[in-house]
């Protein structure tokens, strides 16, 4: 049993293409990342190259999955506790050693275990996360007035705006362009916007571009002071309906497990939950 490690996307899709298309919940960072990857280029999501990983069993079968798009951290798809550990021991020296995981949670507690125990650097959970699937489509029976509509290339500005409000909420470091992410999803047909009946846009939802049969929601942003009139709700319903006519079998979303009310909407409108999921730093 082994890791193999490689900056090439071919050979990463070659290898583990097939385990990452047979779990698409479990995998589905990884697969939007690299889904992304093929379409806007390498450096999508920074300067470095990414970096891909798959772990083999004995007989050869890939069993679990990694990779990093530099400046952000290492992202575990599904594994064992064991690959965990023994990615974690590869990566333990020199500039392969990330600042942060993010992944399944008993995968992720594994890796920062092993990589405390072999480095010394202490870790904490940044963010405890819950993933939900989309069952029965239950759209609000009383939605508010307005449309969802796709965002236009003359949005940039607002989308990039909010993109940025949305990572300083959840805390997260976004490095790059955000206005040529802006484009990029907007090309893509991948945000949607709620438009109010007087014309003011309220709320965003991207849907990810179906990938082995499955589509991501997120992010879901509605300024502070538009919250409370369902808005994120209607909104991330029609993103939902989105994806499916995109061709999405299964759709799911990432929720903040401190944040109550998000999780309560959610479900409402259809999703259930599959398992959990957690960001850690390390020190």
């Amino acid at each position: 049993m082994a890791w193999t490690l490689s900056t090439s996307l071919d050979e990463f899709r070659s290898a583990a293409g097939g385990f990452l298309a047979a779990d698409p919940a479990a995998n589905t960072v990884l697969l939007t990342v690299v889904d992304r990857i093929e379409r806007d280029g390498p450096q999508v999501y920074g300067d470095a190259p990414p970096r891909y990983g798959w772990w083999r069993e004995p007989d050869g079968t890939v069993t679990g999955a990694t990779l990093r798009t530099p400046p952000y951290g290492q992202r575990l798809g599904r594994m064992t506790t064991a690959a965990a550990e023994a990615l974690a021991r590869r990566l333990a020296d020199g500039d392969r050693r990330p600042d942060d995981a993010g992944g399944g949670r008993e995968a992720v507690f594994a890796f920062a275990r092993e990589l405390e125990r072999l480095t010394g650097r202490g870790w904490s959970v940044a963010t405890n996360e819950r993933l939900y699937r989309l069952g029965e489509l239950t759209p609000p029976p009383a939605p508010p007035a307005g449309r969802a509509r796709p965002a236009a290339p003359a949005e940039r500005e607002l989308v990039a705006r909010w993109f940025a409000a949305f990572a300083a909420e959840a805390g997260v470091n976004v490095p790059g362009d955000l206005r040529a992410d802006a484009d990029q999803r907007i090309a893509a047909g991948a945000l949607l916007l709620w438009e109010a009946e007087d014309g003011r846009v309220t709320s965003l939802a991207g849907a990810s571009p179906a990938v082995a049969g499955m589509s991501r929601i997120g992010p879901v942003y509605t300024p502070p002071e538009l919250r409370g009139r369902g808005y994120a709700s209607a909104l991330t319903a029609a993103a939902s309906a989105h994806a499916r006519a995109g061709g999405a079998a299964e759709v799911l979303l990432y929720t903040d497990l401190a944040n109550p009310v998000s999780n309560a909407v959610y479900q409402r409108i259809g999703y259930l939950p599959v398992g959990d999921a957690v960001h850690v730093v390390f020190n």
